[in-house]
């Protein structure tokens, strides 16, 4: 069937949802994906700016090509790769279609990055877990390697052993889980890349429905590398008033009980990348690049104004759970947010879900600042 997207027309099979858009085996389309591919070229029209000289486009896992195409929409120079031959078949009739010049390569993303990389531009949006691919990307990237994973369940700790395993990493099932997600995501790109002499720092990073997704801007260097090492470290965390504390390093030292009540049901979880996810200012970039022949620009412009003003703490707080704890009705959160700025403390609301909220303030100084003496 035919579908219009972001002003172009493609041919995609029938929809499959609760699946990225590529799977490295199979020719299938999301909807739901949408918005992922939204925001992605958005962030290639912002990096345009960026990095002038970045041109050629890698759509690791290409699936209906839709991506690709995009891109290629765009100017930059794409090859769409995929093993499912069907796929790269359908990718190249949907290039053709709309009059754009790209290349598509029936293969192993991992042998072509090896065999024909750099690629200043690498996107990887396979089903489940990225990390397969990981090395070769981050290896032979140049400038921007694109990250959508959609294992969830083992990135956010629920799926402990999992997560474990593919990760590197001991992900815990918090409060905030869907930014615990998001930060082991991180820590396993940012260590896979440090491997090989490369930073890899998140310039943009979300979390929605059922994937997260980064886009990490590379630098070459030793002392480069070293340097966003030296972000990644532990979270403890009381299960029982929600105390929680970031350490840089990766040498754990996880504390016997909890600081705040004394309980000994403290969780610790990392290594994690506790820095930024987003730069702001390119964020806002990006946010500016989307268009109203998006399906997604509503949501889009939404979703990427909320990330370029949230705080660059390590966990958000979910507002509900605290209220619960303090036995009140919660307020609104857009006051809830002005109280806490009004008692002197940064605070933001955060993108993971509505009820998120980001403060440097402790949770007795947040109840003080919005219960006042009660």
């Amino acid at each position: 069937m035919d579908i219009e997207e972001g002003g172009l027309t493609v041919s995609v099979p029938e929809a499959r949802d609760g699946a990225s858009e590529g799977t490295g085996g199979g020719v299938f389309f999301n909807p739901t994906q949408e918005l992922n591919r939204d925001v992605t070229v958005a962030v290639l029209r912002a990096y345009r700016d960026r990095e002038p000289r970045a041109a050629s486009y890698l759509d690791a896992m290409a699936a209906s090509g839709v991506r690709g195409v995009r891109a290629a929409a765009e100017g930059y120079d794409v090859t769409c790769a995929d093993v499912d031959p069907d796929a790269v078949e359908l990718a190249a009739e949907n290039l053709a279609a709309n009059g754009l010049d790209g290349e598509t390569a029936h293969r192993d993303v991992n042998a072509l990055l090896y065999d024909e990389g750099p690629f200043d531009i690498v996107d990887l949006d396979p089903y489940g877990t990225p990390i397969p691919f990981a090395d070769a990307a981050l290896a032979n990237g140049r400038n921007l390697v694109c990250v959508t994973a959609t294992d969830t369940a083992p990135l956010c700790g629920a799926h402990l052993n999992s997560g474990i395993r593919k990760y590197g990493a001991v992900p815990r099932n918090t409060d905030y889980h869907p930014e615990m997600g998001l930060r082991t995501l991180i820590s396993a790109l940012v260590r896979t890349a440090a491997r090989y002499d490369k930073a890899a720092r998140p310039i943009v990073s979300h979390v929605s429905r059922h994937y997260a997704r980064t886009y990490l801007e590379l630098e070459s260097g030793a002392q480069a590398a070293d340097g966003c090492v030296d972000e990644l470290g532990y979270i403890d965390h009381c299960e029982d008033c929600l105390w929680r504390e970031p350490t840089r390093g990766l040498i754990a030292d996880p504390v016997d009980a909890c600081p705040a009540c004394g309980s000994d049901r403290v969780l610790t979880a990392g290594p994690l990348w506790l820095g930024a996810v987003a730069d702001p200012e390119f964020t806002r970039a990006v946010r500016r690049e989307v268009t109203d022949d998006m399906g997604e620009a509503k949501r889009a412009r939404k979703l990427l104004g909320t990330v370029a003003r949230e705080l660059d703490t390590p966990t958000h707080y979910d507002q509900h759970r605290l209220y619960k704890e303090w036995g009140e009705p919660a307020i609104g959160m857009d006051e809830f947010v002005e109280r806490l700025r009004g008692a002197g403390h940064e605070a933001s609301r955060a993108h993971y879900r509505g009820t998120a909220v980001k403060s440097t303030a402790s949770i007795p100084e947040m109840r003080e600042a919005v219960l006042g003496g009660d």
